[in-house]
């Protein structure tokens, strides 16, 4: 087969490319998963903690709430432990987005025109600029500007641009262009055409989102559909996945939509079936348990687990390690889309953690060798 697939081309949006932390946005830097702490950030050990957990889930940056004094006071402990650049979400209170900067806040969640005046923008962007800060615009149909929503009546794609363009051309007053921007909303088709809309009237990056997606399975369906029409459009620099679910769960979801579009490639790809009466072995059980005990795993593997003979030798020569089922208890394991021994069941479940493991530690040396010799 060819290995020149241009139906699998994606062009995406050139954006200007700002820096968020030591992470680069926007430009040809890969498209960064981000997610957000639930925790009262004024707890800064249960905050820390559940940054571990979305650092080690592969989050690229974490946004956390900093609703008050306490929290701004909690903020310098927390960015100094956290291995990733923070967003500091800031909505009315420009006094906290001052502390959050200082504090050591990689950007600022905030949106300049719901702060006050001219002079509270000023001071958010000298303390932004003094501490090395982006600022993410954060446009949501569900909080629009009274003005707007008497002009256009309702939540519309025109509403969030307009709003989101003024927010910047408040930045942009202030010489400030180190920003980012999203226009969320709950509804798909909203947020799609958005941004679509926004994508061709700016030239920052964008942070994609269906907002308040709802939970684990409905919130993932929704965001995959969403963001998955956009980034298949190559719109899009970072996301989130809104889920009312643990935040390290955005974080899994939302490398699922990446890997699932080429995007990102993170960790065990699995390829499986949805099981039927040809099955030689139970399906839905061993795939559950291989993702989970194959979750540590951070080198881009693919692994095809199938019940029968029927597609499980053609998806096997698509993925490194291959898993089909076969009779009286004995099933082959393929490996780089080769036929190589036979495993029983009772065997199988450690079997196949322990080859991916092993080839996962083989790729990891040969990348570290050939880093070594550059």
């Amino acid at each position: 087969m060819s290995s020149v697939r241009p139906w699998r081309d994606i062009a995406r949006r050139q954006s200007r490319q700002i820096m968020v932390g030591k992470l680069p946005v926007g430009g040809d830097a890969p498209i960064s998963v981000q997610t957000m702490t639930n925790t009262l950030t004024s707890d800064a050990k249960a905050t820390i903690d559940q940054i571990r957990r979305c650092e080690d889930a592969g989050a690229d940056i974490i946004r956390v709430s900093c609703p008050d004094v306490e929290s701004t006071a909690a903020f310098k402990q927390i960015a100094r432990a956290a291995r990733v650049p923070l967003v500091a979400d800031i909505h009315f209170h420009y006094k906290r987005a001052l502390e959050a900067a200082d504090a050591g806040a990689a950007c600022l969640r905030i949106n300049p025109g719901n702060i006050g005046g001219s002079d509270r923008v000023a001071e958010v962007v000298r303390a932004a600029k003094a501490n090395g800060c982006a600022i993410r615009i954060g446009v949501n149909a569900g909080s629009l500007e009274k003005d707007l929503l008497e002009k256009y009546g309702e939540p519309c794609p025109e509403a969030l641009v307009e709003s989101a363009l003024d927010h910047i051309k408040l930045l942009q007053d202030h010489d400030f262009h180190e920003y980012k921007v999203a226009v969320k909303a709950s509804d798909v088709f909203l947020a799609v055409s958005a941004y679509m809309a926004l994508a061709d009237a700016v030239d920052c990056p964008l942070h994609l989102g269906i907002t308040e997606a709802g939970g684990l399975i409905g919130g993932t369906v929704k965001s995959a559909i969403g963001m998955g029409n956009l980034l298949w459009a190559g719109i899009g620099d970072t996301i989130r996945v809104s889920l009312s679910a643990e935040p390290e769960e955005e974080v899994r979801v939302g490398y699922e939509i990446l890997k699932s579009l080429g995007l990102r490639t993170r960790g065990v790809r699995v390829v499986s079936c949805p099981s039927c009466a040809r099955q030689g072995f139970d399906v839905i059980r061993t795939v559950s348990a291989l993702e989970q005990r194959l979750s540590h795993i951070k080198t881009p593997i693919s692994l095809s687990v199938l019940g029968c003979v029927v597609n499980g030798p053609g998806e096997a020569r698509e993925t490194d390690i291959g898993l089909t089922g076969g009779g009286n208890g004995k099933h082959m394991v393929y490996l780089s889309g080769v036929t190589d021994h036979v495993i029983n069941s009772e065997e199988m479940l450690d079997h196949i953690v322990g080859l991916v493991e092993a080839k996962a530690a083989e790729m990891e040396a040969a990348e570290a060798a050939k880093e070594a010799a550059e």
